[in-house]
């Protein structure tokens, strides 16, 4: 009865067909007969335990795999010294904040019974002890590489000969009693239980500036992905997976090599993904993928709550677009006036080592872009610097 019950409202509240299809169309129409199978949202429901086999093979790869791949390309670690144990600190690091305001290191100075500089350097030393280490990125951007290069090749080949990746109109035509293909449901399946598979590992993953924006992104992909799997949006829906998945994989491999220091192939390969991106993500996604959803749908059905609702998510993923254009345009003006590029601007929290002498002075982080004549210019100084120190003063 129970059982019953829970179908009967998820029925009227959530599968309910006015919400899902358009305008005339229920479920019944969108049954399954010998020669045709439709998509159920009952079918969704696998990508879990799939997004559980994807946590468990990304484990083994990035054990078998992707750790000795490192070590060949070279990826080195960096030392970092071992904060020295302090009971009252390391509580107040666990359980209140990692970063504590000034009024607090104040209080926490007068408690140990030590300088306010000293407590500043033990939270600093200690958050650059939780930093991930390179390999722990090289392996996470491994991993993402090899699943954006493989769905990317399987997008590809499957859509080439289908007729709504020539000509979008195609989208919507027999919309929406449209048949499933049995590689349109195991590519939905498989995209949709990775992305579930980055959602439940994002407090384990290497923690980047656009932390929040990657959680909207995961969650509204996921929808994405749902919704117009249940509403029959399969040919738009390849469409936009097949774009997302072009220029990721470039960037993953990029950063592979400037993990590895590969300086001038990781540069190659950011041209080269900053190209791919700005075509794909503000070109052809708003002018072929979007365009379509809005106007070419209309041809075939009226508005209905999918109709909005679709468009709503590509919007969103669209103002993330722009906002990581923003970034890699960024990056791209200093890869041009600099010469190098000093940093991802979409990933790594650029957060300083505060490398610490034996005297307890601060020493400023040095330069990671490796340009050598900025090197070359600031050694020079320096020692200039340090000959006029080691000179006489007059009286």
């Amino acid at each position: 009865m129970q059982a019953e019950r829970m179908t009967s409202v998820l029925d009227k509240w959530l599968w309910h067909h006015e919400y899902w299809l358009p305008p005339g169309i229920t479920w019944k129409d969108m049954e399954d007969s010998e020669h045709a199978h439709y998509p159920r949202p009952r079918d969704l429901v696998i990508a879990l335990p799939y997004a559980l086999v994807f946590i468990v093979l990304r484990s083994l790869y990035e054990r078998w795999i992707a750790v000795p791949l490192s070590k060949q390309m070279g990826v080195k670690e960096k030392i970092r010294r071992k904060v020295p144990p302090k009971p009252d600190l390391e509580k107040v690091y666990r359980t209140q904040s990692t970063c504590p305001k000034e009024s607090d290191l104040l209080v926490l100075a007068k408690q140990c019974g030590i300088s306010l500089r000293e407590v500043k350097i033990w939270f600093r030393s200690r958050r650059n002890q939780d930093r991930p280490s390179i390999t722990q990125k090289f392996c996470e951007a491994s991993w993402r590489f090899a699943f954006y290069l493989l769905a990317f090749i399987a997008g590809l080949c499957m859509l080439l000969d289908k007729p709504w990746f020539w000509n979008q109109q195609e989208c919507w035509k027999g919309y929406p009693q449209q048949v499933l293909l049995p590689s349109q449901y195991w590519y939905y399946m498989v995209e949709l239980a990775f992305y579930w598979s980055l959602l439940l590992r994002v407090s384990l993953d290497v923690k980047r500036k656009d932390f929040k924006e990657q959680i909207i992104h995961h969650i509204a992909t996921i929808f994405l992905i749902g919704f117009s799997y249940c509403a029959n949006y399969i040919r738009v829906g390849t469409l936009v997976m097949l774009v997302h998945d072009a220029s990721d994989y470039i960037m993953e491999c990029a950063k592979m090599f400037n993990y590895a220091g590969w300086r001038r192939t990781c540069d190659v390969l950011f041209v080269v993904f900053a190209l791919v991106f700005l075509i794909t993500r503000l070109v052809i996604f708003p002018n072929v993928v979007i365009y379509t959803t809005f106007y070419y749908s209309m041809e075939i059905f009226q508005p209905f709550f999918g109709y909005y609702f679709f468009n709503l998510l590509l919007m969103v993923l669209q103002v993330l677009h722009i906002f990581w254009a923003y970034l890699i345009l960024r990056m791209a003006v200093k890869f041009v006036f600099v010469g190098k590029i000093e940093k991802d601007e979409r990933s790594d929290v650029d957060e300083s080592d505060g490398t610490e002498e034996e005297d307890g002075r601060m020493e400023p982080k040095s330069s990671t872009n490796h340009n050598g004549v900025l090197n070359k210019i600031t050694n020079g100084m320096k020692s200039k610097i340090n000959e006029r120190n080691r000179l006489p003063k007059a009286r």
